[in-house]
């Protein structure tokens, strides 16, 4: 028995991969065996079902990650660039663009979750936009506008905004400041589940309502445009970067005052992130975020359902992977030929 021991201890690792062809297998079907990634995920929630998506993904090809870390968009870009994160798939450009300086020396985008299939804008209660005739945010000018969105007393209409630090905070600012509207808007910079939720039941009990949102975003199934709600436009398009600007007025928004839309935020993006020495180490990493994608259909209904009570992100992205399993194969394949 001990000799039988011995023999094989004396095999070498070539031979025992020859003689046990699914070792061999497993290896190339998961490339990412034994590594470790650090990989965030964004402060808003309707995010973390693509993550999770991703996540999984990333799981089917061997590579190990314990937890997904959630961080605001400033700390994630600072992280990656220095190697304590190695990934998000929640970059929003051109939002973000201002974080570009922080990160692109030692990080990159890197394929897209939605690509050209974003808008973020400025939504008024429909009952508001037919009483006082709301075209633009211009209109939050006038003395009996404020008066109707002014809920706690100040003189402003109260505007859902976002928490400082998000990328739409620096825009909605930016706007603030370039329509003169700061003596006549006051900006709720609370977190933003919680300042929705208290404009929705402000608007179920009759009062109005403005607020800023995006998509996908679960604010849009409670407050539907064309129903609820309607986006507004802005003056005049005013970005921080004006060569963005063609792309700040789109054509075909459901429930907008106009048509086109001149929503005033960019069309953007959303697409990973990654920093580029992992990916140079993790070639397989690479393939998977430059084929991998979620379309924001999907998305948006996954968030309308979380936001209806059904917060089991695990399963739901289990469940949208195996419905897709066909596209997902390819990825994967795409993946593992990459690592070879």
């Amino acid at each position: 028995m001990f000799r039988i021991k011995s023999s094989l201890i004396a095999l070498s690792s070539a031979a025992i991969l020859s003689a046990s062809p699914s070792l061999g297998a497993m290896a190339k079907d998961r490339p990412g065996e034994g590594v470790s990634i650090n990989m965030a995920q964004a402060t808003w929630d309707t995010g973390w079902f693509y993550a999770e998506v991703y996540r999984q993904l990333l799981d089917e090809l061997g590579y190990d990650v314990p937890q997904i870390t959630t961080l605001d968009a400033p700390l994630f870009y600072q992280a990656v660039a220095q190697g304590d994160m190695d990934l998000w798939v929640d970059g929003s450009f051109p939002l973000h663009d201002s974080y570009r300086q922080a990160f692109e020396q030692d990080a990159e985008i890197v394929g897209a979750v939605v690509e050209a299939g974003t808008i973020e804008g400025y939504l008024v209660n429909i009952a508001a936009i037919e009483q006082f005739d709301i075209r633009t945010l211009a209109d939050f000018k006038r003395d009996e506008v404020k008066a109707a969105f002014d809920r706690n007393g100040d003189g402003r209409a109260d505007l859902v905004a976002c928490p400082a630090g998000w990328g739409c905070e620096l825009m909605i600012e930016h706007h603030l400041d370039a329509y003169e509207l700061r003596e006549h808007i006051n900006p709720i910079k609370a977190g933003y589940p919680a300042s929705m939720a208290d404009a929705i039941a402000a608007y179920e009990a009759g009062e109005n309502i403005l607020f800023y949102t995006w998509t996908p975003n679960w604010t849009l199934s409670e407050l539907v445009p064309g129903e609820d709600v309607m986006w507004i436009e802005v003056p005049e398009v005013d970005l921080p970067d004006m060569s963005l600007a063609p792309t700040a007025t789109l054509e075909g928004v459901v429930g907008c005052v106009n048509d086109p839309c001149t929503v005033g935020f960019p069309g953007g993006d959303i697409v990973p992130v990654a920093n580029s020495a992992f990916l140079e180490a993790n070639p397989a990493v690479r393939a998977l975020l430059e084929t991998a994608s979620v379309p924001l259909a999907d998305i948006s209904a996954q968030n309308a359902a979380m936001n209806n009570g059904d917060d089991d992100i695990a399963t739901h992205a289990t469940e949208w992977i195996e419905d897709n399993r066909d596209r997902v194969d390819g990825w994967l394949n795409a993946a593992r030929a990459a690592a070879e």
